[in-house]
């Protein structure tokens, strides 16, 4: 297949570019970043920097003679970016309607847009009692602001391109992805590769201490970027066309999630809980019954495999910046 990665120098179109070239696919990986700040580079895929898909003409360029397109793109981080910049994530809408636009035009055979869990109802997430969130879950909508009604919006139109011009669709609603090459220090990391990072400095700085936004009893599921990127050609080989969520359905406290890091580490810093900063929603977790009943899988790498890699990965880059 010729594969265009829109978004490819972020964390998941990195690793998800290496596991298409391993499998012999043509890629075309296209950020608007510059090459030095993609989080990986690939040399063997056709890379494309500093290119803007917000832009029609852009988007038409790239989806030529293309059979897949999967869209990745859009301006996103961890709860602090997304509460911050909301209409920096909301223009990422520009994205997605013209690489469908262009799409449309060029034949393309299936298109895959990469939606996430902030679709789901704030008030359905408030309470203190453990929520498996279903995919019909999404209406009433009453999403995260700025970003998840983005992605909303952009599954709505992925639906109607598919219903008014026969474009074959694929959508994934991502669940808290995390793992290696990602964001840990910039802003925008999530809160695995966060609190793993402050793990790494009370072990390598001997600090006593570490901040949690919140009381640390809000519930997450995490899911492991290799199982981010199997979930997303699953679905694409599959002729589902609905939103489906892709995440694990291991649902654990962020107080749980540290525990794990003082097991990896072998630290027990004392935990200084924050409320004034951003927590997100009380409680969001993944239902998998229809992604098991569809695609006959789940994600299934556990949150410790997982977060021992994360943690040595960062543990190794934060020594890198001593240096």
């Amino acid at each position: 297949m010729k594969i265009l990665v829109a978004g490819a120098g972020g964390f998941i179109g990195g690793h998800l570019v290496n596991d298409l070239i391993i499998k012999k696919h043509n890629v075309i990986s296209v950020d608007r970043k510059p090459f030095h700040d993609w989080y990986q580079l690939n040399e063997l895929s056709n890379n494309i920097e500093n290119l803007d898909l917000k832009e029609l003409n852009n988007c038409q360029k790239v989806t030529k003679d293309i059979d897949h397109v999967i869209n990745l793109a859009c301006d996103m981080g961890g709860i602090g970016y997304i509460t911050s910049y909301k209409a920096d994530c909301m223009l990422s809408v520009l994205v997605n309607t013209n690489l469908l636009r262009a799409s449309k035009d060029n034949s393309v055979k299936k298109f895959f847009f990469s939606s996430s869990a902030c679709i789901y109802p704030h008030d359905l997430q408030s309470s203190n009692k453990s929520l498996a969130l279903k995919e019909s879950d999404a209406y009433p909508a009453n999403c995260q602001d700025g970003y998840g009604w983005e992605k909303l919006f952009s599954e709505r139109m992925c639906r109607h391109f598919k219903e008014d011009f026969g474009l074959k669709m694929s959508i994934a609603r991502f669940h808290n992805c995390y793992g290696p090459y990602g964001a840990w220090k910039d802003g925008r990391e999530k809160a695995p590769a966060a609190i793993a990072r402050k793990f790494v400095e009370a072990k390598l700085l001997k600090k006593n201490d570490i901040e949690i936004w919140g009381n640390g009893n809000q519930v997450r599921s995490f899911m492991y970027v290799d199982d981010v990127v199997t979930g997303i050609q699953k679905l694409i080989d599959s002729n589902f066309s609905e939103p489906l969520n892709v995440g694990s359905s291991e649902d654990v406290s962020i107080n749980t999630l540290a525990d794990i890091l003082e097991e990896i580490s072998g630290v027990k810093p004392k935990r200084n809980y924050n409320l004034s900063l951003p927590q997100g929603v009380y409680n969001r977790n993944s239902d998998n019954t229809l992604i098991k009943e569809t695609l006959d899988w789940e994600p299934s790498i556990s949150l410790k495999s997982g977060m021992e890699k994360t943690y040595k990965w960062i543990y190794d880059e934060f020594k890198k910046t001593k240096k």
